[in-house]
């Protein structure tokens, strides 16, 4: 299956970028970043950031924008049959436009990778081409997929905690 990522969610101001890889079927099917039931990602956000992760997602998307905190993913496209990253085939990889994102958010300090594979991709396929890259502190954080299960909750709070202004 063919997947295209969503626009980044950003405003002028944001400080801190999160990247995924590429949002799964469910995501893709809802039109919506991270709409997957057992994806901790609202509930970590909002714990973290104080909103409510139940509110309607145009709620939620408003109040990471209102504490500085942009979205996005490494790759504009792929192919990849299931939503595991581990499925995405190497050679459709097609990396987002780090480069315009960055020139639209100057104010980004901290890439925040929501995944090893995140990070990896981004590693490979867009860092060593971004030119006049920004200085920006990378963070490489636990997935919240439910895929990855193994690592407790409150070990994924406490490193997620890097998305508020402050810490």
């Amino acid at each position: 299956m063919h997947c295209r990522s969503f626009p980044p969610i950003a405003s002028p101001g944001s400080w801190v970028l999160i990247l995924g890889t590429m949002p799964g079927k469910v995501s893709l099917r809802e039109q919506q970043y991270y709409a997957h039931p057992q994806n901790l990602f609202w509930r970590i956000t909002a714990e973290i950031l104080g909103f409510d992760a139940t509110s309607a997602y145009p709620l939620r998307v408003s109040s990471l924008k209102d504490h500085g905190v942009a979205l996005w993913d490494v790759l504009q496209s792929c192919t990849r049959e299931s939503s595991l990253d581990a499925d995405i085939v190497a050679h459709t990889i097609v990396p987002n436009d780090f480069g315009r994102f960055f020139t639209a958010c100057p104010d980004i300090r901290r890439v925040c990778f929501n995944g090893a594979k995140a990070a990896a991709l981004y590693a490979r396929h867009v860092k060593p081409f971004l030119q006049d890259a920004p200085t920006v502190e990378y963070v490489q954080l636990p997935s919240t997929s439910p895929a990855n299960a193994a690592i407790p909750r409150a070990d994924k709070l406490r490193a997620w905690s890097v998305i508020k202004h402050n810490a």
